[in-house]
């Protein structure tokens, strides 16, 4: 048996934070050294951290990286340690993984396959490296190889796929195995989103198997840069079979997830299998050596932790409280934020955000302790390492609901009773006169009394831009970061006050639809995530009907009644902008699902959705940033680019109902 001890490290880096990403990965180093681990992965660009976006473009980020990576060589004695950093040559700029072996630099692996969908803009800064080729780069005071690289240590062959390297179809670790290699390296920065693990996890156990070579993947973790969140998810395979993983979501700096392979199992499955081609041309070709000692050890059993939640059927709902919860602590951490102040108003969405926001505590608690947590979050707030999550939640998080003639007793008893069950302090402001007084100025100045025959939208928006400036003001006396509540759903259709319910520095909803929030709270409410447990006190929210509040309570407003029902609102929007599909191709989706509405009613929902898409492009631009959830965000700096001014599909409606013609 040829056993060797490897390690995937999780880190919670920060972009351009040079000392704190050092000290992390020193800190794994260490931690790797203390039991007995050969070969340490590290995720990727984890020096300079991987969204420093057009920062790239400034030749000091991979200057500094490099004076980095100098002074963590000698962190890296007695151990084989990838570094991922930003690596100019030839005039390009490279994504590259640095092997170090016993202290010193072996050479550079550059990435080939670079992220371009979605959240990812990679070949913006960096080039793609091409298969087969190896050059030499003028690092420090000597050259280094630096490309399709194969490094052989003491004997054990090992490659490199860089995060895409693996997420394509001719995948980098198919011409790795031809040449040979025992272990692939998987430095990742793969951001969370729901469903996302289960194809991880394939790729890494399909990798293991189908190349017959030990397979150890290590990702971030944690909110690196403020809008994606990482879950981690370290894996560790050899034969389709997984030998040890990492927890997803944690809220450490870092974690090590570590098992012995046996080299010889995978050498001896390469030979003995006849469709296994070896590349007998390439076999030395780029093949950097090194001298390393591997001792004997023993076996280790395998350690796969599930939680149980990773296999409940209510995955998503835990996953989006773990993920949103996360990365609410390590926006507040980084940004230097004493608190959240959140409008709390007796509806889903802020009291959403606001369970969302004691929910960060509690988990944060679970994993660190109290003193763990106090920590963290030292030089923000002083936290008592012996209170209790209620008493923490008052510090860190205010709820304020703001009332106009307009609201109700129901929304008002709703929100008090939540803010209570969440231990938050809670005011109560009562805003009208100051609407009339808004209301009456303007009505002087136009000449004639405004009412709600004429007015309608003029009046309730007005309502919620009030509301805006009392509660930045009590953001602003605690140091502390007012949330946004907007939903997905309300900003595919704008269905939201600009510089009103808009306001905020942070949108932590702003990726999840309505229809799903609505059955996230009722889960919250009769079970809520494992360890933690049901918040009752969300029955008072969870038993009304979506209603904005802003017309006089005879008109029995609803949100539903404004737009349409949501779960139709949220299927039109994903046929739209998710599959991009034309508004008659989307009619065409509808009206053969078992709706219990009239094909008159869908054609008339689906013409409004995709007019007040086109009108609210300029809405979605001023959007407070949120954060990635899935595949179907309408963030235009991150995901879903439209114009702001457009035909608005004028054509398209009228085809599609004539008797409904665009204004």
């Amino acid at each position: 048996m040829k056993l060797v001890k490897v390690a995937a490290a999780v880190l919670n880096q920060t972009a351009l934070d040079w000392d704190g990403n050092a000290a992390r990965i020193v800190a794994a180093i260490g931690a790797a050294r203390e039991q007995g681990v050969q070969v340490l992965c590290l995720p990727e660009l984890c020096l300079s951290g991987y969204g420093c976006e057009d920062a790239f473009h400034s030749p000091h980020v991979p200057r500094m990286a490099a004076r980095v990576l100098h002074e963590l060589l000698p962190e890296t004695r007695g151990l084989i340690v990838s570094l991922g950093l930003p690596l100019w040559y030839a005039g390009g700029l490279f994504n590259t993984a640095a092997l170090a072996v016993d202290g010193r630099l072996l050479g550079f692996v550059a990435k080939q396959h670079l992220a371009n969908d979605g959240i990812h803009y990679e070949p913006r800064w960096f080039r793609p490296w091409p298969e087969g080729q190896v050059a030499q780069v003028a690092w420090d005071t000597a050259r280094y190889p630096l490309g399709d690289l194969v490094f052989d240590c003491g004997g054990l062959r090992m490659g490199f796929e860089i995060c895409e390297d693996a997420w394509v179809g001719n995948r980098t670790g198919a011409s790795l195995a031809r040449r040979n290699v025992d272990l692939l390296l998987n430095p990742s920065a793969s951001h969370f989103a729901f469903g996302k693990h289960e194809v991880r996890q394939r790729f890494v156990l399909e990798g293991s198997r189908a190349l017959h070579a030990a397979y150890v993947y290590a990702n971030l973790v944690g909110n690196e840069t403020g809008r994606a969140i990482y879950d981690g998810d370290a894996m560790i395979a050899a034969e389709g079979r997984l030998l040890a993983s990492g927890p997803r979501f944690s809220f450490a700096e870092y974690h090590l997830t570590t098992a012995v392979v046996d080299l010889d199992v995978g050498r001896m499955n390469r030979a003995r299998t006849g469709s296994f081609q070896v590349d007998v041309g390439r076999a030395e070709t780029g093949c950097v050596s090194a001298e390393f000692p591997f001792p004997p050890r023993r076996p280790e059993a395998p350690r796969v932790d599930t939680p149980d939640w990773e296999t409940g059927s209510n995955r998503k709902e835990e996953e989006f409280a773990r993920a949103v919860a996360l990365g609410l602590f390590d926006y507040l951490r980084k940004s230097r934020t004493r608190g959240f102040v959140v409008s709390l108003s007796g509806g889903v969405d802020s009291a959403t955000v606001a369970t969302l926001c004691a929910l960060m505590v509690r988990l944060g608690m679970a994993e660190l302790g109290a003193a763990g947590f106090a920590q963290r979050l030292a030089g923000l707030v002083q936290l008592d390492p012996s209170q209790q999550p209620p008493q923490v939640v008052q510090q860190l998080l205010t709820c304020v609901y703001q009332a106009t003639r307009n609201s109700s007793q129901t929304t008002l008893r709703a929100a008090r009773e939540l803010a209570a069950a969440l231990g938050a302090e809670f005011y109560h402001f009562q805003i009208d006169d100051l609407v009339q007084q808004y209301v009456a100025m303007v009505s002087r100045a136009v000449g004639r009394p405004l009412d709600w025959q004429q007015d309608d939208l003029a009046l309730q928006n007005i309502q919620a831009r009030v509301r805006s400036p009392g509660v930045w003001l009590v953001a602003n006396l605690r140091g502390a970061l007012l949330l946004s509540t907007s939903n997905r759903s309300e900003a595919a259709v704008g269905y939201a006050t600009m510089d009103g319910d808009t306001s905020g520095g942070l949108s932590p909803i702003a990726g999840a639809d309505k229809a799903f929030l609505r059955r996230w709270l009722q889960w919250m409410e009769r079970q809520g995530p494992a360890g933690i447990g049901p918040l009752p006190a969300l029955a008072a929210i969870n038993c009304q009907a979506p209603t904005a509040e802003l017309r006089p309570p005879q008109a029995s407003q609803t949100d539903e009644a404004d737009l349409m029902p949501y779960e139709v609102l949220d299927e039109i929007e994903r046929s739209a902008i998710r599959d991009k599909l034309a508004p008659a191709e989307v009619l065409a989706q509808m009206v053969v699902k078992p709706w219990p509405y009239t094909d008159e009613q869908l054609a008339e929902w689906v013409a409004l959705f995709f007019r007040l898409w086109c009108r609210n492009q300029w809405k979605r631009e001023r959007y407070a940033p949120c954060f990635h959830l899935d595949d179907e965000n309408l963030d235009p700096k991150t995901w879903c680019r439209f114009p702001i001014l457009s035909g608005g599909f004028a054509r398209e409606l009228r085809e599609l109902t004539p008797q409904h013609e665009m204004p």
